[in-house]
């Protein structure tokens, strides 16, 4: 049963603050002058559940595979159904930081080293 808007705007900041706790941010606030978004100190916060420029390299950073079903999405160990949420995307990017925030507390995750870059000039 999907919540209304206030309640799920709250669901995906709680979201948003517990994935910036476990990555190692410490003064996590929300001001209200700019609601929604989590500041650390004078950081803003990525939207990991909102805006696919944020999430879309925490999903490559943690090798997020997303596998699409009639009803929803399997990310991992994490389901989502699209009913839940007010659309596809939305379900998507919160299942994408459900799914790194189950792997960090479960030790299954560190990002993915990118390879150095080489030169071959001779």
């Amino acid at each position: 049963m999907r919540m209304n808007d206030q309640e799920y705007f709250r669901s995906c900041i709680a979201k948003e603050r517990h994935l910036a706790q476990l990555l190692g941010h410490t003064h996590i606030e929300e001001c209200y002058e700019s609601a929604g978004t989590l500041w650390d100190s004078a950081q803003a916060l990525p939207q990991w559940t909102r805006d696919w420029r944020a999430c879309g390299p925490l999903m490559t950073a943690y090798g997020i595979s997303v596998a699409y079903e009639a009803d929803g999405a399997t990310l991992g160990a994490t389901s989502v159904h699209f009913a839940d949420h007010p659309n596809r995307d939305r379900a998507v990017m919160y299942g994408v930081v459900k799914e790194v925030i189950f792997r960090l507390e479960h030790h299954k995750a560190m990002p993915l080293a990118v390879a150095p870059v080489t030169s071959s000039v001779s």
